[in-house]
């Protein structure tokens, strides 16, 4: 159910522009008559404070949000398995010296790095893809080299070194297929912890900037109108809700499946 969720999750986000009746940024009507409406038939969400619509504006919301969730934590889990196989491969001096460098980016304050990193880049969507890239690489990094260690020393690796393989034949022959179940349960928990990032980003002002729209830049306009209008905030952080549960529940399933250990 949860795997079904999440791929109609994925394919509204695709056909979002097919699929929204109206724009996420113009409003409705006359543009000098601005007023928000409740849930009605023709309009299931209602409209905003603009007077745009508030299911138009989900749907593109979804765009927003999946983008942020899977690009981000596609790019860092690239830059984590290049950096922590490296580690982990080559091991003794240099595996020393990269790993310290991520003990300290690990003891980073996050919020205050993606603070630093938005403030240099500016407030957009590629300081928000650079920052999470840049905060979630990281523990990537280390799962890979942990990965890495343990498979390394297996018998089978042993008896490729021993005919004398390459190490490029036995980093993609040998070692990468074993490491691939957790890279993949691992990026399905990511996903919904950049969404969730990226919402809470939204609320302090440095997330999706304006007009584009995600779940989390949605729920923090409707937050500001809580007490008159408490529909604006709701369908943005049910729709959160449900996204991270299901990836959730997924990415429980993928462990499971892929683990050797929950199998026996």
């Amino acid at each position: 159910m949860s795997l079904i969720y999440t791929l109609f999750i994925c394919l509204v986000a695709l056909l979002a522009n097919h699929l929204a009746p109206y724009s996420y940024k113009d409003p409705i009507g006359d543009p000098n008559l601005f007023s928000t409406l409740f849930p009605s038939l023709k309009f299931p969400f209602g409209t905003d404070q603009l007077s745009r619509d508030l299911f138009s504006r989900c749907i593109y919301g979804a765009q927003m949000s999946m983008s942020v969730g899977i690009v981000t934590a596609v790019s860092s889990l690239v830059l984590g398995l290049i950096y922590g196989g490296i580690s982990g491969y080559v091991g003794g001096r240099l595996d020393g010296v990269l790993m310290r460098i991520v003990d300290v980016l690990f003891s980073f304050p996050s919020l205050l790095l993606i603070i630093l990193i938005q403030s240099m880049i500016g407030r957009g969507l590629l300081g928000i893809y650079l920052a999470l890239t840049i905060v979630g690489w990281v523990s990537t990094a280390r799962l890979v080299r942990g990965q890495v260690l343990q498979v390394k020393e297996m018998v089978y690796v042993e008896a490729a070194r021993s005919i004398g393989s390459r190490g490029t034949m036995i980093v993609f022959r040998h070692i990468f297929p074993n490491i691939l179940g957790p890279l993949i349960v691992t990026l399905t928990f990511n996903i919904p912890n950049n969404i969730l990032a990226e919402s809470f980003l939204s609320f302090l002002g440095l997330g999706v900037p304006p007009p584009y729209a995600s779940w989390g830049s949605l729920a923090r306009d409707g937050y500001q109108a809580l007490q008159t209008y408490p529909h604006l905030i709701f369908f943005p952080s049910i729709l959160i809700f449900l996204v991270v549960l299901a990836f959730n529940l997924l990415g429980d399933g993928l462990r499971d499946a892929l683990d050797p250990k929950m199998k026996r």
